[in-house]
């Protein structure tokens, strides 16, 4: 019965479960009565979820409204909808509001809404002081009491008749601001105001003005006077005085101070009045100006003087600005319409004026040192007036310039710039040099001492010469120096060695070198080098030629190699000419010599040793085949029976020749094949055999090889023979071939047939070694 009754309740619950099935559709939120509210009025939040159920049951919703992110509001309902009720709302309240709902736990939130409360409140301004002193300053706060920063807070300084002075402060973290304004000379009533300032999506919003706030300015001192004794207007030279005073009430840290055009004149400190005199004289001409200040407190006071002119500035003159020296020269120094003054005559230096007379005229003989600029001054009732500088130039005659080469030498080379250089050690600058080639001008320079002067046309025959005028304002004239010429060097061009004889020398006999150029300038250095590992110099000498000869009386094998010459002038250029080779042979003496007592004797012997084994070879021909061959011929004989049965004639074959003129052509290439390596020779042969059994003779053909030893190898002692006669020069390698060609088609042996009907083949000689 329990578990009925168990079953009974869970399927109860299942059902009563399945039942409270609920989902959120939409979360809203909304403001009224509008999303822009004025500054002061009621607005209400209100958030709304839409909710579907599976049967119609009571369900407890929690909201909780935000604003920027941070909780403003939170209850508890059954209904769908809450509202955030605000009765006055401020431009605090501006901001993104967004609702959040949990039933059951589910929770949704709306999309974020802007808020924007419009106006701001009415700031508030207050003063430090009330009551101030020119010089200090005012301490404002404006506050905002209801608005959230970041805010602008701006400051006003109104006073009568002239325009406000503003100042303006951000304030990222408070709703207040402080700023100072100081007080100026003539501020007496002043007003001061602020209002702020906001950013709401990305616009200003300004609030209205704060209150005026009004505060007195009292004076520490009273504006100074500013007073010219005899007057304002008076004569230079005579006297006047300025004085400049004040009423203050503190003297601590009183200043007076008397000014012309940033020039402080006079000053006093903890003093009411000011004192300053002077002789006037036209530069006192102009505003004066009177400042007397305290702490940060300045009041002034302007007076213009005028001083009248006594008498004008002298005037000096020059008999002549320009002469020669040794020459007289008259200064005299006047004043217009006036004549009762103490003149003086003075020349200007960089170190300071130097005094020369005390007298209107003064008349020198001048030299050159006496070029420069001179004034006059005049002195009236203590006035001192200067005149305007006078410029006078002395000179002296320029002498004889001298034209020469920058280089040095009077020498150029062909196809380079020529440098000249024209000077003129006296003389006073400036002076103007001209420059001639033959009787062109071509170049006009102004300098001091000296000019240059550079020629880039230069040519062979180019016979024309140099030259150069120098003057100066001296009335001697122009002198004109000494006519320059010049040496054209041509550099050398396309050198060459020749000998005779040339190539091949013989030992002991002479050679001539002849070393030479196609063109260039005398003397010429002529260098002759044999290369070896390194160069060697053999020869040198400098010829007023374009040629050289050197004889080398007496050649030897050492002096086989490499030559060139290399030929240079002044012009420092090195040409090296094409090397030739020479080679230094047997004389036709040496040939004989080595032909007598060490040739004849060898040919001798190879002809003897040559005829020697001709004779043994025919007569022990079949022999020799026979016992070289006799173990290879027992081995094969039967094979061979075999394999001829069906031939039919008998057949003798014969050997092969190898190609002697091109195995000569390696040899010469390789300087002489290596003899003594050879051993051993192989000579192929060819033997015939009778077959006893039947009645065709049989053709065979069988490879037999011989040992030939070298001393019994005339093929080796002819080699050996050739190769002294190549090797000494005695004969050249066309002589050796023709030799060789004889000799092999003597060492041939044409076809027999022996007593006994053996067949014998030609026998021949290798010529591998040869």
């Amino acid at each position: 019965m329990y578990l009925a009754l168990l079953v009974i309740f869970l399927q109860c619950s299942e059902l009563y479960t399945q039942e409270r099935v609920f989902t959120f559709n939409t979360i809203e939120i909304k403001v009224q009565p509008s999303v822009k509210v004025k500054n002061g009025a009621s607005m209400s939040i209100v958030c709304h979820a839409d909710i579907s159920k599976s049967t119609n049951f009571q369900l407890k919703h929690n909201f909780t409204i935000f604003k920027d992110g941070k909780l403003v509001f939170m209850t508890v309902s059954d209904k769908e909808d809450a509202r955030y009720e605000i009765s006055m709302a401020r431009s605090s309240d501006t901001g993104e509001y967004e609702c959040t709902v949990e039933a059951g736990g589910k929770t949704k939130s709306s999309n974020s809404l802007h808020v924007w409360v419009t106006g701001m409140t009415k700031p508030i301004l207050t003063a430090e002081k009330k009551e101030v002193l020119e010089g200090e300053v005012v301490k404002l706060r404006c506050e905002l009491p209801e608005e959230v920063p970041p805010l602008y807070f701006f400051f006003r300084k109104i006073k009568m008749n002239s325009t406000p002075k503003e100042k303006h402060v951000f304030e990222p973290h408070r709703n207040f601001s402080v700023v100072e304004f100081s007080v100026e000379e003539g501020d007496n009533i002043l007003q001061f105001d602020c209002f702020g300032r906001r950013t709401v999506k990305l616009e200003f919003e300004d609030s209205v003005y704060s209150n005026k706030t009004l505060v007195t300015v009292r004076e520490p001192f009273i504006k100074p006077t500013l007073n010219a004794k005899p007057s304002s207007n008076i004569t230079e030279g005579d006297r006047i005085q300025f004085e400049c005073s004040t009423v203050v009430a503190q003297m601590r840290d009183i200043e007076i101070i008397l000014q012309k055009d940033k020039t402080i004149l006079n000053s006093v400190r903890d003093e009411k009045l000011l004192k300053y005199s002077a002789v006037a004289t036209l530069e006192d001409s102009g505003e004066y100006l009177c400042k007397v200040e305290q702490r940060r407190a300045s009041k002034t006071t302007k007076l213009n003087v005028v001083v009248s002119e006594l008498f004008p500035k002298p005037i000096l003159a020059a008999s002549v600005s320009k002469l020669d020296e040794n020459k007289e020269l008259t200064l005299s120094c006047s004043i217009s319409g006036f004549r009762k003054a103490n003149f003086s005559i003075l020349r200007k230096n960089s170190n300071g004026d130097t005094w020369l007379r005390n007298s209107r005229n003064l008349t020198m003989r001048v030299n050159v040192n006496d070029t420069g600029s001179y004034i006059c001054k005049a002195e009236v009732k203590g006035i001192v007036k200067e005149s305007k500088p006078v410029r006078i130039n002395v000179y002296a005659p320029v002498s004889k310039p001298t034209l020469s080469v920058v280089s040095g030498l009077p020498e150029v080379v062909l196809g380079k710039p020529l440098r000249l250089i024209c000077h003129s050690v006296m003389g006073t600058p400036p002076i103007k040099f001209t420059f001639y080639k033959g009787n062109e001008v071509k170049k006009i320079v102004i300098n001091d001492t000296y000019a240059t002067f550079l020629d880039e046309n230069i040519r062979l025959n180019d016979k024309r010469g140099y030259k150069c005028d120098a003057r100066n304002n001296h009335s001697s004239g122009m002198k004109t120096s000494n006519i320059l010429n010049i040496t054209v060097i041509v550099p050398i061009r396309n050198a060459s060695l020749g000998s005779i004889p040339y190539g091949e020398v013989e030992d002991g006999s002479e050679t001539v070198f002849l070393c030479s150029v196609k063109e260039g300038s005398w003397p010429i250095r002529f260098r002759i080098f044999r290369k070896t590992d390194h160069e060697v110099l053999l020869f040198e000498k400098s010829e007023n030629a374009d040629r050289v000869m050197w004889r080398k009386e007496a050649m030897n094998r050492q002096d086989t190699g490499t030559y060139y010459c290399m030929a240079s002038n002044r012009a420092n250029v090195d040409v090296k000419s094409h090397p030739i080779t020479i080679s230094v042979i047997l004389a036709a003496w040496q040939k004989g010599v080595i032909a007598a007592f060490v040739l004849i004797p060898i040919a001798g012997a190879v002809t003897v040793t040559l005829w020697w084994f001709l004779c043994k070879k025919k007569k022990a021909k079949g022999p020799s085949m026979e016992m070289s061959g006799s173990a290879l011929a027992t081995n094969l004989t039967s094979e061979k029976l075999t394999r001829q049965h069906n031939d039919g004639d008998y057949y003798s074959g014969s050997g092969y020749i190898e190609d002697t003129e091109n195995h000569m052509k390696s040899t010469d290439e390789s300087k002489g094949p290596d003899l003594e390596s050879a051993e051993v020779e192989y000579t192929e042969v060819e033997v015939s055999t009778l077959d006893p059994h039947r009645a065709p003779v049989q053709k065979g053909t069988e490879t037999v090889y011989s040992e030939i030893r070298k001393s019994n190898n005339p093929a080796y002692l002819l080699s050996l023979f050739l190769l002294i006669l190549w090797k000494t020069g005695i004969l050249e390698y066309k002589g050796i071939l023709m030799l060789l060609r004889t000799v092999i088609s003597k060492i041939s042996w044409e076809k027999k047939t022996s007593q006994d009907g053996r067949c014998c083949k030609r026998f021949k000689s290798s010529a591998a070694l040869i």
